[in-house]
């Protein structure tokens, strides 16, 4: 029994299923996670949900922010782009099927040594206060009113951690820091505007969220996609999977118990 984990697939449904004939997945036996963005911007977002959700238990998912903007579309709150490539979802027989799958997807996914996000684990955060975070955003997108989380999680601000958040706000940070993080300032404020490498940024000013020195430690490694600019990430603390199948590069899976990487170029 294996647990592979792989970064972001953004509708490349092909390249994924050559992945798992690589490593010989077994669904019967092994486990397959998935850092978030399973749709947008590749050509087969449709045929990754269905195929996804057909995995059933032997699949792990954490929510990204193409999949939440999905849902922000569903509900008109955005039109759809062509670019996105996501119309055949909101045609197809079985949209509302699949959509009601995905919102209730979490936001954190966790094995007894690492813990799997889309953008990573807010830096000030110790793991308690990300399963609490994690936890409330899941409890409102899969209750009845989840409709107006998506229609207020539009917003840059706040970008500070209170623990006093309430409403709107604090479902808010938490979301962007689940979703969007890449840098963060000296004093943990979040930035959501640069997606650079962190070569091309001026790191006195802004700091990949991993490296921030405050950063607590966690028990576990954190895993994430998100970050195609980054083209991968290994250390200790934190993995980073997203190396940017989908604008042409390569798409990579970690096997977790021997720590082997294993890629499919983009087709």
């Amino acid at each position: 029994m294996s647990h592979y984990i792989v970064g972001d697939i953004q509708g490349c449904l092909s390249e994924l299923k050559l992945l798992l004939l690589q490593v010989d997945f077994n669904p019967q036996q092994d486990t397959l996670w998935i850092a978030g963005d399973l749709v947008a911007r590749g050509p087969e977002s449709l045929e990754t949900l269905r195929f996804v959700k057909g995995l059933g238990s032997s699949v792990k998912v954490v929510l990204g922010n193409h999949d939440l903007h999905l849902l922000a579309v569903s509900l008109g709150v955005h039109k759809a782009k062509e670019k996105d490539k996501t119309i055949p979802i909101l045609e197809a027989e079985d949209r509302d099927e699949l959509l009601e799958w995905l919102r209730k997807q979490p936001l954190l996914a966790e094995h007894p040594e690492f813990v799997l996000s889309h953008a990573g684990i807010y830096p000030l955060w110790d793991l308690s206060t990300s399963r609490n975070a994690a936890k409330e955003i899941e409890e409102q997108l899969q209750g009845e009113n989840w409709q107006e989380l998506i229609r207020n999680m539009y917003a840059n601000k706040p970008d500070t951690w209170d623990e006093n958040l309430a409403g709107y706000e604090r479902s808010r940070f938490i979301i962007n820091a689940f979703t969007r993080m890449r840098y963060c300032y000296s004093d943990g404020r979040l930035d959501m505007d640069s997606k650079l490498p962190p070569e091309d940024v001026d790191k006195s000013v802004l700091i990949p969220w991993f490296e921030l020195p405050e950063r607590i430690e966690l028990e576990k490694t954190a895993i994430f996609g998100h970050w195609a600019a980054l083209m991968g990430l290994n250390s200790k603390e934190a993995i980073g999977l997203d190396t940017g199948c989908v604008w042409g590069n390569h798409m990579t899976m970690l096997r977790w118990e021997d720590k082997r990487y294993f890629h499919q170029a983009a087709l």
